[in-house]
């Protein structure tokens, strides 16, 4: 018998794993259905761009129909692999405004507004410039200056400030607005997934046992609390015991899922299902919130952009001269955060990913030539989704519904809106003149309201930021409390992206490793201060 298992060994599954097992008294299993994090391009970061294809570690998930985007599945990859969606992202280090977090705590959950959550962020994290008031330098998480940026992502930072864009050279600093380039979760020009942070340094401790291939098929119950997990592994049926805690770190997309097989769930769904109703939970699956994008392209007179550059070449320079280079790029190098003409405080409520490529659905779709992309994305959308069961199967994929630009009012559309004026004001600055070549997504630089309208509905896509579906809260519709304990059974918590109330503004990452240390915190002693970090193995 393990004294706790884990589910799922993406963002949060692996910061559990470590502070968990620290004590040798303790017995950790962690489960993951994805394999090992070997494929090299996992660790150089530019290999980003050829993990699209690899569904090997992806979940692979598409949306149902969106009613507002033509009716188009969006396409929500998302990492089946240790270290999870960390191993397969951008790997930009953004943690949110700090008011993102008084509005949880505001919203019930408590203990979790910006001045508790502050410490766990600094903890978790070793910035290559320093410990200050606002980051650490101990923690497991490696930050760092990217060691390559492309000519175009400083132009573009140029072109941000020629439209009035202040320069801002740490998102995660006093202020949050304005353009720069992004810090990494990179360690020596390498990915630094959590993974690599927290996982890798501890595997040789006896009492953590470490299972890929694993899925889990449902959490076993026994006079209302969690006893364990039964899951799949090679094509036979395990079943292993909890004596503690199960602690579920899915995602937002899995962890509802699993609760949902479980008997968790809205009681009329999971009797549809003929699944037993454990515990009538309507929030399951609810208050889905993703940030949907938008990318401008402009073609590029100059051949200084990626994409034509040789993915052997880019390899080969990266092994052989110790990490550096274009490899080393996470793609996504510069950015911003606007606050556009419908802010309603001082946050900013666009974020920008300028790509010195282009980049036409995900990267799937290749464009002849050269060019460079601003992804725009609406940071606070008003629009809420849901996840619901296709059936009572583990093995089938959960349905999603994310509602895009559903809201009532408008307001995500007028929001998106902005969003592409912003990508194009800035894309059509005197910076950017040695180097545009003319438009290419949309074709035409001169579009109405109208035809931006409709420019948006037919090629908006998600950022990969879905969170709130196992909300954290202290009402009756929450699904886990502020100790991320689930309502209505005792021995389960819920610790990744679904349990956050509201998207924070920005991407979503860091705040998930935040919250799985604090949670580690919470399992181990109710601790309301970071303990000293342990990665010695026992």
């Amino acid at each position: 018998m393990f004294d706790y298992i884990i589910v799922g060994a993406g963002s949060a599954g692996c910061v559990l794993a470590n502070r968990l097992s620290a004590d040798p008294s303790v017995r950790v299993l962690l489960l993951e259905a994805g394999p090992a994090d070997r494929h090299p391009f996992i660790h150089m970061p530019a290999g980003l761009a050829k993990l699209v294809t690899r569904r090997d570690i992806n979940w692979d998930y598409s949306t149902d129909p969106e009613p507002a985007l033509q009716g188009r599945r969006l396409w929500w990859p998302r990492g089946r692999v240790l270290g999870g969606s960390s191993s397969i992202n951008a790997m930009c280090y953004v943690r949110g405004h700090p008011r993102d977090y008084d509005d949880w705590a505001a919203a019930g959950a408590h203990g979790w507004a910006w001045d508790d959550v502050l410490p766990w962020f600094r903890h978790s994290e070793c910035n290559t410039r320093g410990a200050d008031a606002l980051h650490g330098a101990d923690g497991p998480l490696h930050v760092s200056d990217l060691r390559h940026a492309n000519p175009l992502s400083h132009v573009f930072i140029e072109a941000a400030a020629q439209a009035g864009i202040p320069r801002n050279d740490d998102f995660n600093g006093r202020l949050q607005e304005g353009a720069g380039l992004y810090q990494v979760t990179q360690k020596n020009g390498a990915r630094c997934s959590s993974a690599v942070a927290y996982l890798h340094p501890v595997r040789d401790r006896r009492n953590l046992v470490v299972r890929t291939g694993a899925q889990a098929s449902r959490i076993t119950f026994e006079r209302g609390r969690a006893t364990g997990v039964a899951y799949v592994q090679g094509g036979r049926a395990f079943h292993e015991l909890a004596a503690r805690e199960v602690l579920l770190c899915g995602g937002a997309i899995n962890s509802p899922h699993l609760l949902m097989l479980s008997g968790i769930g809205p009681a009329a769904m999971l009797r549809r299902h003929g699944i037993r109703v454990l515990h009538d939970a309507p929030g399951v699956g609810a208050n889905l919130q993703d940030h949907l994008d938008i990318c401008t392209l402009h073609a590029c007179r100059q051949r200084i952009t990626y994409d034509r550059a040789s993915d052997a070449r880019i390899a080969f320079d990266y092994y052989l001269r110790g990490r550096r280079g274009a490899g080393t790029s996470n793609v996504a190098e510069a950015g911003a955060f606007v606050r556009s003409a419908l802010a309603i405080d001082e946050r900013p409520d666009v974020q920008l990913h300028f790509v010195p490529a282009q980049l036409d659905d995900h990267g799937r779709n290749r464009l002849p030539g050269d060019g460079y992309t601003i992804h725009a994305c609406w940071l606070r959308p008003a629009s809420r989704g849901h996840i619901e069961l296709a059936s009572a199967s583990a093995g089938d994929a959960p349905r999603i519904r994310a509602n895009y630009l559903s809201d009532p009012d408008g307001a995500d559309l007028r929001g998106m809106l902005e969003c592409a004026r912003i990508a194009r004001g800035i894309l059509l600055q005197p910076a950017f003149a040695p180097f545009r070549a003319g438009p290419v997504i949309p074709a035409r630089d001169d579009l109405d309201d109208a035809g931006l309208e409709a420019f948006i509905r037919a090629k908006a896509e998600s950022v990969y930021h879905p969170v709130g579906t196992c909300r954290m809260g202290s009402d009756d519709a929450s699904v886990v409390d502020p100790q991320l304990c689930v309502h209505g059974v005792d021995g389960l918590r819920v610790v990744d992206a679904s349990v956050m109330p509201r998207l924070p503004g920005g991407n979503t990452n860091a705040p998930t490793i935040m919250i799985a240390e604090r949670a580690a915190a919470f399992v181990l002693q109710g601790a309301a201060e970071p303990p000293a970090l342990v990665t010695h193995a026992v």
